[in-house]
């Protein structure tokens, strides 16, 4: 899964220890989510991230926060999307992020949901060349380098006023789709695999193969993570029920091939993505299967999870506990760690 032509320090690596991840949804308070690092840091996660959606709180706020409350934990937004944010102004609030944590920072990017940009106003345009440039661009911003460039967006003569005390800080690209995946392995320093069952994850692998063939020997080695829902509870019950609202979300906007692969119900999943394009989240979340919850989400007691985690890493090199985590987030927090470590064992 990795290019093991370099071994710079600023890159991060694959190795025999499994990276262990966590996206924290800024739906709650800064401090509650500062505190929530602070926990994933004493469990042993290696990276927090702070998902971005516009209607939730500022993830670099929030990361400030994290950056504050921990020692170690690496931290970044997992993901930012370079339509509601020009890029630029992308790279400098990563920089600053990078500065306050003493250089922890990690920089999660992605085209976004198609459907939150619409609600804006905004047409996802060209999303694998923005993307590419964003962080293209960002490097040379972190570099010190005064940047004109006219591509997907412009800027002219832009620069940063800070150096971010790690150099070259860590891309991680949000991809799902074949040609993004080819994109992250192939100029990226990571993907953030958006999947959670192993037929998906297999199947993603063969694509960051092919990017993989095509990486220039100077960049350094290549992490794929697993982006997965995860939701864990002392009940299998409890679990599976907290699962819903991001599955059903999964399903609503998950592409033809995606739903053939886990032989998903076409009318049950016609009847999410339609309860959600009307707001009618309460039905959306009754309509889900148990079949949509096994197919995209990791979900069930530890010891079930720590088995679906051990199935995932065949294919990559580490998981994000993603959003639910679970009914009880800070019980989630500490038995999703303890599922790591049985499957890493």
């Amino acid at each position: 899964m990795t290019d093991t032509t370099d071994s710079s320090d600023d890159v991060p690596t694959a190795n025999d220890d499994p990276t262990w991840a966590i996206e924290l949804t800024p739906e709650h308070p800064p401090d509650r989510i500062a505190d929530l690092a602070a926990l994933a840091e004493d469990e042993g996660f290696d990276i927090a991230f702070a998902s971005s959606h516009y209607f939730n709180r500022d993830p670099f706020v929030v990361c400030s926060r994290m950056a504050d409350a921990t020692e170690e934990i690496r931290l970044g937004p997992g993901v930012v999307n370079p339509y509601e944010t020009h890029p630029v102004k992308l790279a400098a609030q990563v920089a600053t992020i990078d500065e306050i944590s003493d250089g922890r920072a990690v920089f999660g990017v992605g085209a976004g949901d198609r459907s939150s940009l619409s609600n804006l106003g905004i047409d996802r345009d060209r999303p694998l060349r923005r993307v590419l440039e964003t962080f293209d661009l960002a490097r040379d911003l972190w570099a010190g380098e005064t940047i004109t460039h006219d591509g997907t967006f412009s800027a002219t003569d832009a620069s940063l006023n800070l150096e971010p005390p790690s150099g070259r800080i860590p891309t991680y690209v949000g991809a799902q789709g074949p040609h993004m995946l080819r994109m992250s392995a192939k100029h990226a320093d990571g993907a953030l695999v958006n999947a959670s069952h192993p037929k998906d994850l297999e199947w993603a692998a063969g694509q960051l193969e092919q990017g993989l063939a095509e990486r220039p020997d100077d960049y350094g080695e290549f992490e794929a993570l697993a982006f997965a829902s995860v939701s864990v509870a002392g009940s299998e019950d409890a679990a599976r029920e907290a699962a819903r609202p991001p599955v059903a979300f999964i399903v609503g906007g998950a592409a033809e091939p995606v739903l053939e692969r886990h032989d998903i119900d076409r009318e049950a999943a016609t009847a999410v993505s339609e309860a959600l394009e009307r707001g009618e989240l309460t039905e959306a979340f009754g309509h889900v299967t148990p079949a949509m919850i096994d197919a995209f989400c990791i979900a069930g007691t530890t010891e079930t999870v720590a088995d679906r985690f051990a199935a995932a890493l065949k294919h990559v090199d580490g998981i994000v506990v993603g959003s639910p985590l679970g009914p009880d987030l800070e019980d989630a927090v500490e038995r999703a760690s303890e599922a790591l470590a049985r499957a890493t064992q």
